[in-house]
């Protein structure tokens, strides 16, 4: 009688656990389908429309056939300002906050300070970042001001991915690098930081995507126009972003074809956030490889 309630038991068991598995493969699939719908929608409208002019010109106001070359350069340049100051401070916080902070109350309370932060309105750091370099330095919208708020808003959730990571390596690998008479430092050099580089690189995947289709930063900090020049190195110029350009063009631009505009931008948006993500996973995947060789 016990083994028919228990051959009973596990058939049920079963029966749920295929149901659970087919609705999660549901679930994924449907997923899926929406990200590649959208991903279609948007990149089938702009995509062929897209020519080298329009990547390289500069925009214009009143007369159809304007191009995005300032913003796009913006765009990269204020991206990789903002990863030089936040991957840095970052990863550094977060391998601290793994390895080196004690457990006490002042460290739990720094834990949710940061976790908070990650989850703040981006244009919260828009008017912080307002209020120090305009209102209290006074140096107005600037490509330096975007960047550096942008970087506010990319630290919290890039420590957090790093603190993570880190704490997910198994202590075994630790303490093999102490048996082999390593100090802390080599172990998290030699050991540590290489077994938790993807999940880092994740992490910074995450951060350079949004701060690349970031618009409400930048238009209380680095301002709705550019300098006029193609390629403006000068950190206190203003710097209008691809995607603060796309809202301008959705919104208020008076060319003829603003939905034209508007349709190759968000595309270009699209695909530039697409290749980021390949240009810091590839390597990754090449070398995880080269390792299962």
């Amino acid at each position: 009688m016990n083994g028919f309630k228990i051959s009973r038991q596990n058939t049920r068991s079963l029966i749920w656990d295929r149901i659970a598995t087919g609705c999660f493969y549901g679930l994924g699939a449907v997923i899926m389908l929406l990200i590649f719908w959208l991903l279609f929608t948007i990149l089938s409208k702009g995509l062929p429309q897209i020519s080298w002019d329009f990547l390289i010109k500069l925009p214009e106001e009143i007369d159809a056939g304007g191009g995005i070359g300032p913003m796009l350069f913006n765009s990269f340049y204020i991206l990789a300002l903002s990863l030089l100051i936040s991957i840095p401070i970052g990863v550094g916080a977060g391998i601290y906050m793994a390895e080196y902070a004690p457990n006490n109350r002042f460290t739990e309370v720094l834990r949710i300070c940061v976790e908070s932060l990650s989850s703040v309105p981006s244009i919260v750091f828009g008017l912080l970042g307002l209020a120090i370099f305009a209102e209290y330095f006074d140096v107005g919208l600037t490509i330096l001001g975007g960047a550096v708020s942008l970087a506010f808003l990319n630290l919290p959730m890039l420590a957090r991915v790093t603190e993570e990571a880190v704490r997910a390596v198994p202590n075994d690998l630790r303490n093999a690098a102490y048996a082999l008479g390593t100090t802390h430092f080599q172990a998290i050099r030699t050991v540590v930081i290489p077994v938790a580089m993807q999940a880092i690189i994740t992490g910074i995947c995450l951060v350079a995507g949004r701060a690349f289709g970031e618009s409400a930063v930048i238009i209380l900090t680095a301002g709705l126009s550019t300098s006029g020049e193609m390629w403006d190195f000068n950190l206190f110029s203003p710097g209008e972003t691809l995607a603060v350009h796309l809202w301008y063009v959705q919104s208020e631009a008076i060319v003829e074809d603003a939905r034209q505009i508007a349709d190759k931008s968000a595309a270009v948006l699209v695909f530039v956030v697409l290749l980021i993500n390949l240009v810091f996973r590839v390597p990754l995947w090449i070398n995880n490889r080269k390792l299962k060789k």
